[in-house]
């Protein structure tokens, strides 16, 4: 589905500047802080999960062939990652590092000998 190719194309930084560069633009720097970024990444996540609530594992497949379904998921999916853009700037979080550094961690908390098909927390992984 990802028919543009821009994931490919276009760094976090870059991502990043844009978000800054749309939140200067409109003045509302002042009201982008961390607590209410934090929230508002919660709020839309709640509206992405909101698509699937209710739905089997079939009728999701069946609602996100729906172009009218996948586009809303797709919008907000993008509404949680622009809000974490957003206070990783505010916060001046390397994105990147932070996530490479949490796939570094859950490499040794999930190894793959041992987690490989297995769906649970490593705290109960013997």
């Amino acid at each position: 589905m990802n028919k543009s190719g821009l994931d490919e194309k276009v760094t976090v930084g870059e991502l990043k500047r844009k978000v800054d560069s749309f939140i200067m633009e409109r003045d509302w720097l002042g009201y982008q802080k961390p607590k209410d970024l934090a929230v508002s990444i919660v709020l839309e996540a709640s509206e992405l999960l909101e698509k699937f609530q209710w739905l089997t594992d079939e009728e999701v497949k069946q609602a996100l062939g729906d172009p009218e379904m996948f586009n809303a998921v797709k919008s907000e999916l993008a509404d949680v990652v622009t809000y974490a853009l957003n206070l990783s700037s505010r916060l001046e979080i390397d994105l990147s590092a932070a996530v490479l550094e949490t796939i570094k961690e859950n490499e040794h908390k999930y190894p793959v000998e041992k987690v490989k098909g297995n769906y649970r927390k490593y705290s109960k992984i013997k």
